[in-house]
């Protein structure tokens, strides 16, 4: 799939599914299969393999390789978008086995040294949109967070990207760098759901969803109605769903990832565990995600 395909496919939801590992922290390939194929029954934009909720900087590469094959085996012609990172050399690396793999799209992740410098990222990204002819896409998160001015030059200087994933949170930013840089990138929510209607509001049409980890359902529900300006039910489904699991994940860094997990872990799919420095939830935590799996029925 060439970058004008892929970027074609990208409105709505991208799926970024954990990656399961067992009590022995070992991969549970035969696991994420089964995730993504629950995945693979509904409409989505795309699924990214190997992404933050699917603990890419806790794989080596060989285990990365192998999570990405079964997420292409599995997503029924849905675009996997494999994430990439750590460094110049093995975010090439990464890159280049993914597409080997089938991936239809490469997401560079920040490299591992914090507050680069301005050249030394756009080398960074340069060279992993080099690697392969694939389509890319940059996650701006933790402390990857350029200028309008410096995004600008990215996507001047590295003809394969195509999208921006916002990790910052920061619409008043995002706004300014989108002004600026306009329909050369796709703009992506990458926050989660519930920033969906501050980045509906700026125009974005496309969310990266961990709830579709649970609910393909109530994710592509919540695109619906943001997208209409269908306010009441959206209202009405964030104050239900989302906002009381988004406070849940907030509590302790590294709970984005373990709570997803535990839930999934509750209503039958394979979640696992979580690798270290995640921290795993204490006993009245996980009896805290069986109430939140009751409430959720409706939808799950």
């Amino acid at each position: 799939m060439n970058p004008q395909e892929l970027r074609a496919k990208l409105k709505g939801v991208i799926a970024f599914p954990v990656t399961p590992f067992k009590r022995d922290l070992s991969l549970d390939l035969p696991g994420l299969r089964r995730n993504v194929r629950f995945l693979a029954k509904h409409p989505l934009a795309a699924i990214v393999a190997a992404g933050g909720t699917g603990e890419l900087y806790s794989l080596s590469p060989a285990e990365h390789r192998e999570v990405v094959k079964a997420c292409v085996r599995e997503s029924n012609g849905i675009p996997v978008i494999a994430g990439t990172g750590f460094g110049r050399r093995l975010g090439v690396e990464l890159a280049k086995q993914a597409a080997r793999a089938g991936a239809s799209g490469i997401l560079a992740f920040p490299p591992y040294y914090p507050n680069a410098d301005e050249e030394g990222l756009l080398e960074y990204y340069r060279a992993i949109g080099e690697a392969t002819p694939l389509g890319m896409f940059v996650y701006s998160r933790d402390t990857v967070n350029p200028s309008a001015a410096q995004v600008e030059r990215i996507a001047r200087e590295v003809p394969t990207l195509i999208a921006w994933k916002d990790g910052q949170g920061d619409l008043r930013r995002l706004e300014q760098i989108m002004a600026r840089v306009g329909p050369r990138l796709y703009w992506i929510g990458g926050v989660g759901e519930d920033l969906l209607q501050g980045y509906y509001a700026l125009g974005i049409r496309t969310y990266t969803s961990s709830i579709a980890n649970v609910s393909p359902r109530l994710a592509l529900r919540l695109h619906d109605l943001a997208a209409a300006g269908e306010r009441p039910e959206l209202a009405e489904l964030m104050q239900e769903y989302v906002l009381p699991l988004y406070e849940f994940r907030t509590r302790r860094r590294g709970y984005e990832v373990t709570v997803m997990k535990e839930f999934m872990n509750a209503t039958g799919l394979a979640g696992g565990a979580v690798r270290p420095p995640l921290p795993s939830l204490r006993p009245d935590e996980l009896q805290e995600i069986r109430r939140m799996v009751r409430r959720w029925r409706p939808v799950l």
